[in-house]
Parts: C-alpha cells; sequence; structure tokens
C-alpha cells in the first residue's frame, strides 16, 4: 500500500533541509521500491504570511490524511510580535494536540567520528545512546488555566498550570516503558515529586507500571539531579521519560553530548504508529539561505519514520549507515567541521548520502 508522507518545511532552514530529505526519500522510492505518495502543505510564519494562519486548515486536513508528515522547522524574528496564538509555534502545538501526537521520541547518539566535538570530553560520551521520551501534549504547556492580566493593583500577572491526568500519565508511561524494553530493558523517570503534587502522581503511576514490565528496571530521579548527570555521566541513562517541560528542556541539553544539535532526529507518536517527525533543531534564521545547514538531522528523522511508521526498518538502516559513511568521508557542515574534515554544504551533504543508498 502506498504510504502518504505530508512534507511540511515551515521557515528559515526548514524548506533547504526538507528539500535533502525530500531526495533521500526519492532515491529510496526510485532504487529501494519504497511505495510513497509526496504531498507538501504550509505551515509556521510562511502560513501567516500566506493566509494569516500559521496552521490552516487545509494543512490540517492533509496532516490528518497523511501517514507520516515529515517537518522542518517554524519560527523567526518576523513573527515574534505576533499574538501569541498567531505566532509560528502555536501552529506546532495545535497540530501535535489535533493529531494525538501525545510521545516525542529523542534519541541522543554519539557518532564516533564526531566524539571530539562534543561539549564533553570523549571518554565521557564516547558510546553514547540515550532514548528520551517527553510527555508532548499535556503538562505546562497545555493546561489550563493560564493567561495573562492586570492585578487590581496595576500590576501585570501571568500564570500557567501544570496539570496531568493519569490516563495521559499511564499513557506515555507505557510508551516509555515499551522502548525500554526493546532497548537495554532500562528505563529511568524524571520528575519533581519532592516539590510537585503533579510529579507526586507520575511517580506512582510509574510505579503502578512497573508490575507490568517486570523485565524493566525502573529508576526515579528528580529533574535538577537528572540535569546535572547528563553532563557529569551521560552514559548512565538509557531511556528516559518524563513530562512535557522537563523533557523539552533535558533532550535539548543532551544534543550537545552529541556534538551539534544539527544531528539530533525526532518522532512525535500517536497511539497507531502515525508520526510527526522533525529535526531537534530550530529555524536558524540567522543562516537560513546561506546553504549551510546541517541536512542531517532531518535525513535522521526520515530513518526514524521509515522503522516507525512505514514498518522499513532495513531502508532505516541504510539511511543510518549513509550518513556514517559520509562522516567517515571527512564530510561535514559547518556546525561539526573541524581543522581536518572537508566542508560541505547542505545540498552537498544531502547528496553525499543519495549517492550512497544509489
Amino acid at each position: 500500500m502506498t504510504a502518504k508522507i505530508l512534507v511540511m518545511p515551515g521557515d528559515g532552514v526548514g524548506p533547504e533541509i526538507c528539500r535533502e530529505a525530500v531526495r533521500v526519500l526519492d532515491a529510496l522510492a526510485s532504487d529501494h521500491g519504497l511505495d510513497i505518495e509526496l504531498d507538501e502543505a504550509l505551515v509556521g510564519g510562511a502560513a501567516i504570511d500566506a493566509e494569516g494562519d500559521p496552521l490552516p486548515e487545509a494543512s490540517l486536513a492533509a496532516a490528518r490524511e497523511a501517514d507520516a508528515v515529515l517537518f522542518g522547522a517554524i519560527g523567526g524574528p518576523a513573527w515574534d510580535e505576533q499574538p501569541r496564538d498567531k505566532r509560528p509555534e502555536s501552529g506546532l502545538l495545535r497540530l501535535r494536540s489535533e493529531l494525538g501526537l501525545f510521545a516525542n521520541l529523542r534519541p541522543a547518539i554519539l557518532y564516533p567520528q564526531l566524539a571530539h566535538v562534543s561539549a564533553l570530553k570523549p571518554e565521557i560520551v564516547a558510546g553514547l545512546d540515550i532514548m528520551i521520551v517527553r510527555e508532548l501534549t499535556g503538562g505546562i504547556y497545555f493546561g489550563k488555566p493560564s493567561g495573562l492580566h492586570t492585578t487590581a493593583s496595576g500590576r501585570r500577572e501571568a500564570y500557567n498550570t501544570m496539570r496531568y491526568d493519569e490516563a495521559e500519565i499511564e499513557r506515555i508511561g507505557r510508551a516509555a516503558f515499551d522502548t525500554a524494553r526493546a532497548r537495554s530493558g532500562r528505563l529511568c523517570s524524571v520528575d519533581k515529586a519532592n516539590v510537585l503534587d503533579v510529579s507526586q502522581l507520575w511517580r506512582d503511576i510509574m510505579n503502578g507500571l512497573a508490575g507490568d514490565y517486570p523485565d524493566v528496571e525502573l529508576t526515579h530521579m528528580y529533574v535538577d539531579n537528572a540535569a546535572m548527570q547528563l553532563v557529569r555521566a551521560p552514559k548512565q541513562f538509557d531511556t528516559v521519560v518524563t513530562g512535557n517541560l522537563f523533557g523539552d528542556i533535558l533532550s535539548d541539553a543532551a544534543a550537545m553530548l552529541t556534538g551539534s544539535i544539527g544531528m539530533l532526529p525526532s518522532a512525535s507518536m500517536d497511539a497507531a504508529g502515525k508520526g510527526l517527525y522533525e529535526p531537534v533543531h530550530g529555524s536558524a534564521p540567522d543562516i537560513a539561505g546561506q546553504g549551510v545547514a546541517n541536512p542531517l538531522a532531518i535525513i535522521l528523522s526520515v530513518a526514524m519514520m521509515l522503522r516507525y511508521t512505514l514498518g522499513r526498518a532495513d531502508l532505516a538502516a541504510k539511511v543510518e549507515n549513509a550518513v556514517g559513511y559520509a562522516l567517515d568521508r571527512g564530510l561535514r557542515t559547518r556546525d561539526i567541521m573541524d581543522d581536518e574534515t572537508q566542508m560541505a554544504s547542505t545540498q552537498e551533504m544531502g547528496g553525499a548520502i543519495v549517492d550512497m543508498l544509489r
């Protein structure tokens, strides 16, 4: 059956890295029998400029119809003065919510060729392979009430609500336990149960689920300690599960362990295996259009799409191996460049991956 893939390039470097990802998909279709149909839709600032909405109804309808969404990046200073509900980021939040994409999988894998580029010493990060499972449609980003108002005394006051119910926690917990089971069988749940009532419920639910997964070792860690341990001894972690806010922060911190945020893919999944696949990095408007953006994160996001939604782990491995071969050849985009390697443009790096797939 033909798989429908919707490409949503977005803003900044999004369109140029998406072009390289589409070249990879085209190579897999022409040379390896991948049966796909590609479509494209507006999102973010590009959609605001064209239609006055960061997620037009036509784009949302196309995303609902697709089997998987390949997402570039959104945002930039051009739209910073928009009302909050009309900013590019609100389009992505709404897309995740409307599609029920509750489980965000963010691998932090260090390619051995880049160990010296990591912010930490090579001996600390060599062999790093962490999977962060982040709850994506609840918590403080979506909790109500929230708002900004002026008090009777004339002072401005803002508030947000961190809220989870047990069904939301159980859902992400089972996704994380299943992920850990498929890896090394170790799961660390990160919370702030010594201070937050919502985290105490989180911990209670995780402990309750552990009985259904006797082959998975569950541990708990407070988020402040987890942040410290992530830079002190990151290889102690294998699979990490946490809420929306904590996961947002920890996964970006993990990015620098790998040498560059430009190397990190991600998948946001619903209960049926449909996913939105995107690089962890942002739109990088300061380098947009210069041809220097690293396309490897979105190409590795294609690999995640092949593995988790399209059921083609064989092709996922080919893409991942092609990335390794390109690094072996000494090809580097500007963010991972050093004195002994060859600088490649966005298009050149994408082309090298395509050539290895032919």
